[in-house]
């Protein structure tokens, strides 16, 4: 199930299996390498979160902030979630095949946590 993202706008809609609505988050697509290497270096947050696809790991080196970092599988299923401090390197998960970012403890308040399964949304530019 091979993904055509480009990078753009768009939202994150995260299902969380307890039987609750879903949440929509803003989200950025980062799919050329130019962006995936920019991710969120230089920035001070971000609004929503950030896909950057395909990767398996991340690094926070150069970040002015702590973010959460959730690793996606082939089938947008959450298989970790980890907060990362600035100057840290990710463990790859060979698993793995998308990454989301966002501002540290946002994640557990969007519901996206281990098990849960998202879907990317994009908006028409």
């Amino acid at each position: 199930m091979g993904r055509q993202w480009r990078d753009g706008r768009g939202e994150l809609v995260v299902h969380g299996g307890g039987g609750g609505p879903a949440v929509r988050v803003p989200l950025e697509i980062a799919t050329s390498y130019r962006a995936r290497t920019r991710g969120l270096l230089g920035r001070d947050s971000v609004e929503g979160a950030i896909l950057l696809s395909p990767a398996n790991s991340v690094h926070t080196f150069r970040m002015r902030m702590p973010i959460d970092v959730a690793y996606l599988d082939r089938d947008l299923r959450v298989i970790a979630v980890r907060t990362m401090r600035p100057g840290r390197l990710g463990m790859p998960r060979l698993r793995a095949r998308h990454v989301v970012e966002a501002n540290a403890g946002v994640m557990s308040e969007y519901g996206v946590r281990e098990g849960a399964w998202v879907e990317v949304v994009v908006h028409a530019s």
